[in-house]
């Protein structure tokens, strides 16, 4: 049976909500494609040279982006700066009720901004809503929490935040982040991703100057824009998130300055399997594992397993593989009505067909140099549209013993690419699980919670979680990394607010040059 898109979400259907609902933020068509305004010096300008975006659910053109130069990003940082010396003396009382009507407006609108990440980043639609409704009910919690956060005589930073974060989580952590800034007595500024995100940013971001709250949105290369947005001496502090390359130009930028700063980059994170008989358990994990087709930088794509149980661990985990269900979002049968569910898939596309390709390259490499698939799985039979490109698909692969020089041993994979290590000791167990220097989550599944929890003290991950994943938290659980993932303060509940402001002794939680300091996970 031919499948078809559900009805009124065609993008040209999403696209026109958008535009009704933030007129103010979109301009003229090139080419026949709708052009993006960016929002600097308190309003919607159409600079910027424009470049078409595509979406990886069928590698169409869905937008222009406005690509700025330096000299006008320039601009907005001096603007930004100074809004942020007038909302810095605004009172709290004002700060919350205007976050609390940009989050009313939010909310009114969540179901257009999930239907733009399912489009823009090829998130199903359940994950769609989830990310959205993160962001929203987390700054919902600050706002409760604000108060008693800044008690103790904090105040805003110097200066604007400047928040540069990767594609794949718009809402839960760009758009949270800036809000909780905003609360904090910060003007925010935020870079669009490049590779996708921007029309929802956009519509977030309309949302939040309605509400008058002193927030910038540009868009440009990272060569053009990154030395004004991080080494500009008006910024006061830096957010990053995204991959170690990028990541450590942004840090190599920072280290003759003082500013403050938190650089998220992803790590390889492991799951240990030791003296461990709950398959049952653990299966229902690893099939969650693979939402989002394990784009995201908690993901774990290494398993390292005690040799004993190599075989329980393949007839638990093959099976779970199998299942996954991955393909166009979008997709239904004719015999879909209105207010039928959309298709609940574990994940669609990758990012972009460049970033399916590269890891095609990456799974061949391996193999090539000596490691064993497992499984590989194939895109026939999964939910596409007929004459649909399916460029940005890739199916769940598993290799087992990745060469020590191939790239899958020591990087994340940023795909639904598993590798599996065999291990005969717990030093081995340790050695496997800390290969990348550092990572943001770890788990280990052992029936001896009191032997896990002595192998969890010399793992380099800043959470590691028992029988159990762990992820970035929400609310009050504080985040960060160990090693090479993370470099600045840390973020989450207090941490977060103690990250965007200043007083208190401000010796905070995080890894500086000059020491490493770690809460309770």
């Amino acid at each position: 049976m031919a499948l078809r898109l559900a009805d009124g979400t065609a993008w040209s259907e999403v696209l026109a909500r958008a535009v009704a609902a933030t007129p103010e933020a979109f301009g003229a068509e090139v080419d026949g494609v709708t052009t993006l305004h960016n929002l600097i010096e308190g309003e919607w300008r159409a600079d910027g040279q424009p470049a078409p975006v595509r979406t990886p659910v069928d590698n169409t053109v869905v937008i222009n982006l406005p690509r700025l130069d330096a000299d006008t990003a320039r601009a907005a940082v001096a603007h930004a700066a100074a809004a942020h010396r007038e909302w810095a003396l605004t009172p709290l009382a004002d700060r919350k009720a205007r976050v609390r009507e940009a989050l009313a407006s939010l909310t009114a609108h969540r179901d257009l901004l999930a239907m733009l990440l399912v489009w823009e980043i090829g998130k199903p639609w359940r994950l769609a809503c989830a990310d959205v409704d993160r962001a929203l009910d987390g700054v919902r919690w600050y706002a409760g929490e604000i108060d008693r956060m800044l008690a103790d005589g904090r105040e805003p930073l110097p200066g604007p935040v400047s928040n540069i974060a990767s594609w794949n989580y718009p809402m839960s952590v760009l758009v949270h982040a800036e809000l909780v800034q905003l609360l904090a007595g910060n003007a925010v500024i935020a870079k669009t991703p490049s590779q996708g995100g921007a029309v929802c940013l956009t519509v977030a971001h309309a949302l939040l100057r309605r509400a008058g709250l002193p927030a910038t949105l540009v868009s440009g290369g990272g060569e053009e824009l990154s030395e004004v947005l991080v080494r500009a001496p008006e910024i006061g502090a830096v957010a990053f998130v995204g991959g170690r390359s990028n990541g450590g130009k942004v840090a190599a930028a920072l280290l003759d300055s003082d500013k403050r700063h938190f650089i998220e980059q992803e790590g390889l994170n492991a799951w240990g399997i030791w003296n461990f008989s709950q398959w049952d358990v653990l299966a229902a994990h690893l099939r969650k594992g693979f939402e989002y087709g394990k784009q995201r930088c908690t993901a774990y794509p290494r398993f390292v397993v005690q040799r004993d149980l190599v075989d329980e661990f393949l007839d638990m985990y093959l099976p779970v593989v199998r299942s996954v269900r991955f393909g166009h979002p979008l997709a239904v049968g004719d015999d879909w009505a209105a207010g039928d569910p959309l298709p609940g898939l574990d994940f669609g596309p990758l990012i972009s067909a460049a970033k399916a390709d590269e890891l095609h390259r990456k799974v061949d490499e391996a193999v090539r140099g000596g490691a064993v698939p497992l499984y590989r799985g194939k895109l026939t039979g999964a939910p596409f549209l007929p004459g649909q490109d399916t460029s940005a698909y890739v199916a769940p692969s598993v290799l087992l013993a990745p060469p020590g020089r191939s790239r899958l041993m020591h990087a994340e994979p940023f795909g639904p690419v598993d590798t599996v290590v065999v291990v005969d000791t717990t030093d081995e167990l340790l050695a496997a699980m800390n290969a990348s220097n550092g990572a943001l989550v770890a788990s280990l599944a052992c029936d001896d919670t009191e032997e896990a929890g002595k192998l969890a003290v010399d793992l380099q991950a800043f959470k590691v979680g028992i029988n159990k994943p762990r992820s970035r938290g929400d609310r009050d659980e504080p985040f960060g990394g160990r090693g090479a993932s993370w470099k600045g303060a840390f973020v989450g509940g207090d941490l977060l607010v103690q990250a965007v402001t200043v007083g208190g002794g401000d010796r905070l939680y995080g890894n500086f040059p000059e020491y490493s300091s770690y809460p309770a996970t």
